[in-house]
């Protein structure tokens, strides 16, 4: 018997432990999710009986699977825009020596290591709370009527409570690579005569376009999830409008009791991130 079948039985005695693991992992739970998405599984009305394709029509036939899919889709993008633009501006600010720079690192950093129903209940009572919020305080301040953000604009609050958490996160990937930038090619683009917008455009930027992607990519595994901001805060309303696919799942399964319209929801959801996902990867590797 030669030595190459000998070395193939061994690794594969070797891997097959993490793959069994891996699929138990994943692959079992996404198959049962697919078989009670098939069935009308209501835990108030025992037995669950086959339904077929009946939860996947409920589903797209729900007047509100619109709103929840643009709300999932804003709650994505938009604190994507938002990390990035003030993680680069605090990287930038952060990246060149101040007194006190390593304290000042520490408390930007912080945000990011709040849970997130914590940070959602400190800005809930106070940052945005209407009568007693540091925000209303501040517009009483300055004249101004305080806002009512949860009742008028809950979809801004919780843009604000995710990005605030992320910023950090972006700041530091960020504030890496600023550092390892070869400070030679800045003096280059300034003893040329480039300005600083010039060498932000053609000399910095350029550079974070890595860390950038791997932002965003992270960013959106994270923001397709978002769930705690959403309970602890507006329990997805007022209405619909701040309900997202995650908390739709949850309010048709542990509020309504419907496993098999909500592992219908959980199917739609994986597909939709898969869909971003896939657009994300070509983008990005259009620009790398």
């Amino acid at each position: 018997m030669s030595l190459k079948p000998q070395r193939k039985i061994r690794t594969w005695s070797l891997l097959a432990p993490s793959v069994l693991l891996l699929a138990i992992w994943a692959v079992v739970p996404l198959v049962l999710t697919l078989w009670y998405s098939l069935q009308n599984y209501n835990l108030q009305v025992p037995p669950p009986t086959f339904g077929g394709l009946e939860n996947y029509y409920y589903l797209l036939t729900d007047p509100d699977l619109f709103q929840v899919v643009w709300n999932t889709l804003t709650l994505v993008f938009v604190p994507i825009a938002v990390t990035l633009f003030f993680g680069t501006l605090l990287a930038l600010l952060y990246d060149g020596p101040f007194p006190g720079q390593p304290i000042a690192r520490l408390l930007v950093i912080t945000p990011f290591f709040v849970m997130p129903s914590v940070a959602a209940l400190v800005w809930k009572n106070l940052m945005l709370n209407p009568v007693w919020g540091l925000l209303a305080w501040l517009f009483k301040l300055f004249g101004f009527e305080p806002v009512d953000w949860f009742a008028h604009h809950p979809m801004t609050a919780i843009i604000i409570i995710v990005s605030w958490a992320w910023i950090p996160f972006a700041m530091l990937i960020i504030l890496t690579s600023l550092q390892s930038l070869d400070r030679e090619q800045l003096e280059a683009a300034r003893m040329d005569g480039a300005k600083s917008l010039d060498s932000f455009r053609y000399v910095v930027l350029p550079h974070l376009y890595r860390p950038m992607s791997v932002i965003i990519m992270l960013e959106t595994i994270f923001f397709l999830s978002i769930y705690a901001e959403i309970y602890v805060t507006t329990g997805g309303g007022p209405g619909t409008a701040t309900t997202n696919m995650p908390f739709y799942i949850f309010s048709r399964a542990l509020l309504s009791f419907d496993v098999g319209l909500a592992s219908a929801g959980g199917i739609f959801a994986i597909l939709i991130a898969n869909i971003v996902a896939f657009f994300f990867v070509r983008a990005m590797a259009r620009q790398l």
